[in-house]
């Protein structure tokens, strides 16, 4: 019977990485709750067992209940009566047979219902839903919200709310709004304190609201009345059962058709402020954004896996010119790459969900005792990188997907257009993951001062020195080769000193930082399994080189002369009345 995490052992060998053995401590504080819950563990190596334990019931549940489903809840997706979001049948059958596997709040601690499990494994648990059904995975992986509420909250709002979710209730993050989209500081859904009933009041529109028909939102409003920036934003609980919120539109979308996207109407909805006023904004988004960025990028690794499955399964099968058209240069070059893409994408997801478990931990303790410096120090290291790769998780590997998705439908040919495969909803679900929670531009805006301030090279650098396998030594070389191309362009752009050059470079000079982290990435991990990820560091690498020494020659030659060559005739036309 197939199982989307045991058909994958690639994945099973990021819960083997040295950091593993810091982290599972870290968020079982020594295992203090052993003794007070059955399904505590009670050391390390029993940790790692549960969690092998929830990935495999959660494989099955991808392979055998929520992938059979995808064709018909694309087909169906959710509809609107009398202002009310209905799931696609076969999505109500997902969440119930999720709900029943005890996949709902299990990043949560135990005392509220939770599993208390670590980002890393969340993560894998995300990338599997979503191979199955990248839609889905929208409405399951939102749950994640619920992390914002346990960290901003009071601790009467995460004994009402987390069990909640835990019992396997739906999270929506009701952020953006017809006239403000990615620049949240424009929001202007008004929330006014009702002194009689000693609540805030939401009144306004809410527009592409994933799963906006949720049980319990998250909603970002404009308690400041007379302001108009983010320092007027604050953050609210809505609960569905209140009522006071109705869906007006649920949009026609190109893909990920099982996800419900709302335009929602707030009438003096009743609601409760989360955390501090002002701080919405500022703050407690920027916590949510960060944690939905990294769930795109599990999202977008588990559509890779997927396309490269449905690629690699037809190419095996399909013949042409007598022989089968795995055997063609052109089909094995490009399944080569998928493959290289996939597993270089994986292992950035997985170390960028160690560094947000570790300073997230020790956040964590931090609310129960004062950390010593030792703590501290680390703490402020891993929440520094876990800022700076993010960025890069969420961006290359959501392009990532839809290349391969993309790949996937060439090597099908003229059967890749045809509706009955899969290849065509995989590449129409794929286009939303560099777009929505931050496009792939606001991603090399997120990671530009960490391009220009060294960051990203100290780090690169740190990385070169770490030791591999004898064999994998002349790969890292030409990696290192490429780095030194890499200071050279990034030192290029900061001492032309124009920021209409530096913006408009600047994604290439992401590109470069990401391809070369990738490369040392999967080298490592090639280093510590060759039979899994030593094909993949040679093609990676091979890629890298083409892609980055064509860029930092692009780069190294350009000057800032050359910019209105590049700028669209309106532009100039614009620019001369």
């Amino acid at each position: 019977m197939a199982n989307y995490y045991t058909d994958h052992p690639e994945i099973a060998f990021h819960l083997n990485h040295p950091l593993m053995k810091r982290i599972v401590d870290l968020k079982e504080r020594n295992y203090a709750d052993k003794d007070q819950f059955e399904d505590a563990p009670v050391n390390y190596e029993d940790a790692i067992e549960n969690y092998k334990r929830i990935l495999d019931i959660t494989g099955d549940v991808a392979a055998n209940i929520i992938e059979p489903n995808a064709e018909a809840v694309d087909l169906e997706g959710p509809h609107l009566e009398n202002g009310r979001m209905i799931y696609a049948g076969k999505t109500v059958e997902n969440i119930d047979a999720t709900r029943k596997a005890g996949l709902w709040g299990v990043s949560m601690p135990r005392r509220y219902g939770g599993l208390n499990l670590p980002n890393v494994t969340f993560s894998m648990l995300s990338e599997i839903i979503a191979a199955a059904d990248g839609g889905f995975q929208n409405i399951w992986s939102l749950q994640s919200c619920i992390d914002t509420l346990y960290e901003f909250g009071s601790e009467e709002q995460c004994k009402k709310y987390i069990p909640r979710i835990c019992a396997g209730e739906t999270m929506s993050m009701d952020l953006t709004e017809p006239d403000a989209g990615s620049d949240l500081q424009r929001v202007m859904l008004k929330a006014t304190f009702d002194e009689a009933e000693n609540c805030w009041r939401l009144n306004g529109v809410k527009r592409f609201i994933t799963n906006g028909d949720s049980d319990i939102h998250l909603v970002l409003a404009r308690s400041e009345e007379g302001t108009k920036d983010g320092r007027g934003l604050s953050m609210f609980i809505y609960d569905k059962r209140d009522g006071g919120v109705n869906v007006r539109h649920i949009e026609n979308k190109l893909g990920i058709h099982g996800s419900p996207t709302c335009e929602l109407v707030y009438k003096n909805a009743k609601a409760e402020l989360c955390g501090n006023t002002r701080m919405g904004l500022i703050k407690y988004v920027m916590a949510l954004m960060n944690g939905a960025r990294l769930g795109i990028a599990a999202q977008s690794v588990g559509v890779e896996q997927e396309a490269y499955n449905e690629g690699l399964a037809y190419a095996k099968e399909r013949a042409q010119f007598g022989q089968k058209i795995i055997h063609f240069p052109a089909v094995y070059d490009m399944l080569s790459r998928m493959k290289a893409k996939l597993d270089a994408g994986r292992s950035l997801l997985y170390q960028t969900a160690r560094y947000v478990d570790i300073y997230k931990a020790l956040e964590d303790i931090s609310r129960d005792r004062k950390l010593d410096a030792e703590e501290r120090a680390e703490m402020k290291k891993y929440n520094r990188l876990a800022d700076a790769f993010t960025p890069l998780a969420k961006g290359m590997n959501s392009e990532y997907a839809n290349q391969n998705a993309y790949d996937a439908i060439s090597i099908h040919g003229g059967s890749g257009f045809i509706m009955e495969y899969k290849s065509q909803r995989l590449f129409r679900d794929a286009r939303i993951f560099s777009i929505y929670e931050g496009t792939t531009q606001l991603q090399v805006v997120a990671a530009i001062r960490y391009i220009t301030n060294g960051t990203y090279l100290s780090i690169i650098k740190e990385m070169l020195e770490a030791p591999v396998c004898d064999s994998l030594q002349p790969l890292r070389s030409r990696v290192a080769k490429l780095v030194a191309l890499y200071e050279e362009a990034v030192n290029h752009v900061k001492e032309a000193d124009n920021q209409e050059l530096h913006d408009f470079l600047g994604r290439r000079l992401y590109d470069m930082t990401t391809e070369i982290i990738m490369s040392l990435l999967i080298i490592d991990d090639a280093s510590r399994a060759p039979e899994l990820f030593g094909k993949s560091a040679e093609v990676y690498v091979r890629m890298a080189e083409e892609n980055v020494l064509g860029k930092a020659a692009y780069v190294n030659n350009f000057k800032a002369e050359d910019l209105p060559s590049f700028r669209a005739v309106e532009q100039e036309a614009e620019a001369g009345e």
